[in-house]
């Protein structure tokens, strides 16, 4: 069946638009975040409730298509969308609904960080996720979620209380610590491999003040920061979060115009509580005279949509990611050298520590396999001009070869490209892949839903 048939046929059982390659929309519609990859599906079903996913999935399956699943379409592999298939587009799929007494919120599975931000903030309260208010709430969820707020709040998964799912088979489940309770696991850090979850329902915790921004060194001093970064971190009260960063200064004028375009180390700090008991916290590194201190009381959607006009959708990213447990000093003289090499200004390295609430949570409590890391570490190159994509990939996996070697071997899913293979996956799970199999046989015993990290049911 020709595309244009095959969106026409669906379209008759389908709420929300259908969008094929003839429509004037087409182009928009199937555009990613990450601008390094181009693909073509044959149809995108923008669904706008359960029906329409249900019906989607059935449809694919019916007519031989794969499946892609896109939310907020942040994946850096480019893995919510495939070519020649059909991608089950979520984005209609935007809403949040907050129940203050209760400290609870049910997200639409096409929900963005900025929406739940949006409801949750006015009530004091908060969900700890990720960085940048344009991600997708269900792929950060189901990857695991790290974010500003870890080391005090946990996982983003570690607040998930249960998820509305359609099948592979087209049947719509509850998954929840009371019902379908080894989905309910896997769906916690195992991705989108089980179903497309149309709701999540998360428990908040209030939030009364937020103190937080960046303290910035020079780069002559990156081996003097980063190993006091790396003694301080996992000792300091749950309430300070800190990830560190080697990144050159944007040009904007919130930075001092002598930093603008200058390579620095740096960490943005996020403290839960008073100014008075952050600036405690924060003394040690007041202590080592940054270059810079931006730290101050921010509203929680303020600091967490920080970074969206420096990485705004469109740019060529390429990534590489590792879980590390120790940062030995031969590993801290490898980062330095590459720090200096930053191919463009967008270029950075980030470690997540891992420490704290996220660390009382056992390995194999969720599918979320390393609560015994110390960081996430991932190495990122990120440019507007398609011409520099080689270079940014050049950049990153060599980066991530040089430190690999003082890895735990696996690998922050949400951060992982579409190429890294089936060993980096089970890598990445450690002793939970095979449980994650047979939950996968359970639930998607055809591999229906396999443009993800894949894991395959046995």
């Amino acid at each position: 069946m020709a595309t244009i048939e095959l969106a026409q046929t669906l379209a008759s059982q389908h709420r929300g638009p259908v969008i094929s390659p003839q429509d004037p929309e087409y182009e928009s519609a199937r555009a990613l975040y990450n601008a390094m990859i181009d693909k073509r599906p044959a149809v995108i079903a923008q669904c706008v409730d359960a029906a329409d996913v249900s019906s989607a999935v059935g449809f694919a399956r019916a007519n031989g298509l794969e499946i892609a699943v896109r939310g907020g379409a942040h994946n850096g592999g480019g893995l919510g969308s495939v070519d020649d298939g059909l991608v089950v587009d979520l984005s209609p799929m935007r809403g949040v609904i907050v129940d203050p007494g209760r400290r609870t919120a049910v997200a639409l599975g096409g929900s963005l960080l900025g929406d739940v931000d949006h409801a949750t903030h006015p009530h004091g309260l908060a969900l700890p996720f990720g960085f940048i208010s344009t991600t997708g709430i269900g792929g950060l969820t189901l990857g695991g979620g790290v974010g500003n707020l870890t080391r005090t709040m946990g996982l983003t998964i570690d607040s998930l209380m249960g998820a509305d799912v359609v099948l592979a088979d087209g049947s719509f489940v509850r998954a929840s610590e009371e019902e379908n309770e080894d989905l309910f696991w896997a769906l916690r850090g195992g991705g989108g491999n089980f179903g497309v979850v149309t709701a999540f329902t998360f428990r908040l915790q209030p939030v009364a003040g937020i103190v937080a921004g960046p303290t910035m060194w020079s780069l002559d001093r990156a081996p003097e920061i980063l190993s006091w970064y790396r003694d301080f971190i996992h000792t300091a009260p749950e309430e300070l979060n800190g990830w560190f960063a080697f990144l050159t200064v944007p040009p904007v004028p919130m930075f001092p115009e002598e930093l603008h375009l200058k390579k620095m180390a740096a960490v943005l700090w996020t403290y839960v509580g008073s100014k008075e008991d952050a600036d405690e916290a924060l003394a040690p590194a007041r202590a080592l005279g940054p270059d810079l201190d931006g730290v101050g009381e921010v509203p929680l959607p303020v600091l967490n949509s920080l970074f969206d006009a420096l990485y705004p959708a469109g740019h060529q990213w390429y990534w590489r990611a590792d879980y590390v447990r120790e940062i030995p000093d031969e590993a801290v003289e490898r980062h330095v050298e590459f720090a200096q090499r930053m191919p463009t200004p967008q270029s950075t390295m980030h470690l997540y520590p891992l420490s704290g609430a996220p660390a009382r949570v056992a390995n194999d409590a969720t599918a979320w396999a390393y609560r015994d890391a110390g960081w996430v570490q991932v190495m990122v190159g990120v440019d507007p001009d398609p011409a520099k994509a080689a270079e940014l990939r050049e950049f990153s996996v060599s980066y991530w070869e040089a430190l690999h070697p003082y890895s735990m071997g696996g690998a922050y899913v949400n951060m992982m490209m579409a190429d890294e293979g089936d060993e980096r996956v089970r890598a990445t799970y450690r002793g939970n892949y095979e449980r994650l199999a047979r939950v996968k046989a359970e639930y998607d015993p055809d591999n229906v839903f396999h443009v993800n990290q894949n894991i395959r049911p046995t």
